[in-house]
């Protein structure tokens, strides 16, 4: 059996195209270099992962910087805007007190349809102060309490009990949780009621079988 064609011609070869040329002039690299180059290719792969993890760790610690930032400025922002408030209202609350004393001692011949007109400005007023937060401190009939009144005069009475606010001489506010200006008020000096906070503190500090002071 022979190469050539049945006609007793030659087989001509067919010339190499440029693709086939240069994909015969690619050397064939040998089993050790392909692992080899996996190897390094994981390596590689390895170290991307590496810092793509530190890269995702310094994302999270930035968004959670920005978050606490974020939140600690609205709360300035707040605090600030609390204080601006507080300012306002703190002018606002002498005109409070214009009208607790116009309305106080309105004259017997003063006319009906005006007196009313300035209760219906004071009370709107007031309902604008409430929409803000504002509230009136409790006073008359409560145990004197520094923070939130301040005592003009410690007046000697036994109708009261002792250090119990009996008058108001000017009304307190709150802002929330933020004394606006305490209450001042009248506080009660009950005599009897100190003669006998005395007595039971002397009878603390004495021996009951000797009557000498106790031993410490």
């Amino acid at each position: 059996m022979t190469d050539n064609p049945t006609n007793g011609r030659p087989r001509s070869h067919r010339p190499l195209t440029r693709g086939e040329e240069r994909a015969q002039s690619i050397p064939t690299p040998s089993r050790s270099e392909l692992v080899e180059r996996i190897t390094e290719l994981e390596r590689d792969l390895e170290t991307v992962r590496q810092q793509a993890d530190e890269n995702t760790r310094s994302w999270q610690r930035t968004a959670a910087d920005f978050a606490n930032y974020r939140r600690r400025t609205e709360q300035e922002r707040g605090v600030v805007t609390q204080l601006s408030n507080a300012v306002l209202i703190s002018k606002m609350l002498s005109i409070v007190d214009d009208f607790d004393r116009a309305l106080a001692s309105v004259p017997e011949d003063a006319h009906e349809g005006w007196v009313e007109g300035i209760r219906l400005v004071e009370r709107k007023l007031r309902t604008v102060l409430e929409s803000e937060g504002v509230t009136p401190i409790e006073a008359v009939g409560q145990p004197f309490d520094p923070n939130l009144h301040e005592a003009v005069v410690h007046e000697e009475t036994r109708e009261y009990p002792d250090n119990v606010v009996i008058d108001e001489v000017q009304r307190g506010y709150r802002l929330g949780d933020r004394v606006l200006r305490p209450a001042l008020v009248r506080v009660a000096n009950n005599p009897d009621d100190m003669t006998s906070r005395g007595a039971s503190t002397n009878q603390d500090t004495t021996n009951p079988n000797t009557g000498n002071p106790k031993e410490n």
